[in-house]
């Protein structure tokens, strides 16, 4: 891994530096300032997996270094360091991943050791990242099409657990682009453009197809789970959409009970009427329905009151580090309380650490899914992950009843 440190402190480079040599991380650049940074990143390879950020720099701040990094189209990890309070750092982050930057950490100063290597351990290296870069393609409608028509889209999976006996309850497809000349593309790099492009109920339909014929090869191993695949809100208005799912799942061998659908709002309803008449009928024939990433975008306490969903996701931002941060435990607390009480069930995303967990299950959250459990897989790796999970994964994590 190669990493890249900014800080104006020549006292808190060496640190860094230390720490990281501590880390087994010996590629290492120490740079002074948010300009140096620019100067460095624009000369190209070898390229930085990693950048370790001070956001209070004098001259450009390090709100002003992101957003020229966004432009850059960085797509390495981001380590954002500040001796500010933890409201700021969190704001920081959020204005990064909006600005479809990847923020592996916010870490406050003074640096623990521990704590720079979980922030390093989210980074993906460069061989398994997207492109970063310069070296980062773009691409067209044209390319999208070809990639779904053959194959090319596949799904990885992140299993979900039951938090009062950490047993493994289901899956979510996650979409990735197995590009044959780029490698691995993430979502972040091809799903404005799905969305631009009206591809939509393609991708869906291919991510859908794959989860279930993982599905089936599962419960033919004697591991029934359920699978949720993200559709996008527009996939929700087209009429015979609860008859494909279903057909779907009955040409795989899955019930239709066993799926999920996973609706984020990424814009105002423009029909609730068709909606209504869509989300019922899933909701008719078994099919599950869950608001994803609840409060982070339109979603809303109408779209609770009015769609049938049955099951609501916490997204990341409420649920890691919310243990030490009374804001966030408020917010999820309070979230947990009412979707409890209006009967939905609840899965927490983002769970990285024993803290989440621990705070999660004193909660009453049903489900849990993060790298504390484990990250994205392929189908293949499900069942020997799962084996090893029940054997002794899931012990560190329950308490004896």
């Amino acid at each position: 891994m190669r990493v890249l440190v900014i800080d104006d402190d020549p006292f808190a480079r060496s640190l860094l530096a230390r720490q990281l040599s501590e880390l087994a991380i010996q590629e290492v650049e120490l740079v002074d300032s948010g300009e140096a940074a620019l100067s460095r990143l624009a000369r190209g390879m070898p390229a930085f997996d990693a950048l370790i950020v001070d956001l209070n720099m004098p001259g450009m701040d390090g709100v002003q270094f992101l957003r020229h990094l966004a432009r850059q189209r960085f797509r390495g990890g981001l380590v954002l360091v500040s001796g500010e309070d933890a409201d700021i750092l969190r704001s920081v982050a959020k204005l990064a991943s909006a600005r479809r930057l990847r923020v592996a950490g916010t870490l406050h100063k003074p640096i623990a050791l521990e704590s720079l290597g979980q922030a390093l351990g989210a980074v993906p290296t460069f061989a398994e990242s997207t492109v970063m870069g310069d070296m980062r393609r773009t691409y067209d409608e044209q390319d999208l099409r070809k990639a779904i028509a053959t194959g090319q889209l596949v799904n990885f999976y992140q299993p979900q657990v039951r938090m009062i006996d950490g047993a493994v309850a289901g899956v979510e497809a996650l979409v990735r682009w197995q590009h044959p000349d780029d490698g691995l593309v993430f979502p972040s790099d091809f799903i404005p453009l799905v969305e631009q492009s009206g591809l939509s109920d393609e991708l869906a339909g291919a991510v859908l197809a794959g989860a279930l014929r993982a599905a089936r090869q599962w419960r033919g191993a004697g591991l029934e789970l359920r699978v949720s695949v993200n559709v996008a809100m527009d996939n929700l208005f087209a009429l015979d959409l609860p008859e494909k799912v279903v057909n779907a799942a009955a040409e795989a061998g899955v019930p239709a009970e066993c799926v999920v659908l996973e609706i984020t709002e990424s814009q105002v309803t423009r029909d609730l009427d068709r909606l209504l008449d869509v989300a019922t009928r899933l909701r008719l024939k078994r099919v599950g329905l869950a608001i994803d990433d609840f409060g982070t975008g339109y979603s809303s306490l109408a779209q609770l009151r009015d769609v049938p969903f049955d099951e609501l996701k916490l997204d990341r931002s409420f649920v890691h580090g919310a243990s030490s941060n009374p804001q966030l435990q408020a917010i999820l607390r309070a979230t947990l309380d009412m979707a409890r009480q209006l009967g939905l069930r609840t899965v927490a995303e983002g769970v990285e650490d024993r803290e989440d967990w621990d705070n999660l299950r004193d909660m009453a959250c049903d489900f849990a899914q993060g790298y504390l459990i484990a990250r994205p897989m392929p189908a293949e790796a499900i069942l020997n992950w799962s084996s090893d999970w029940r054997a002794k994964g899931h012990q560190r994590l329950v308490k004896p009843q």
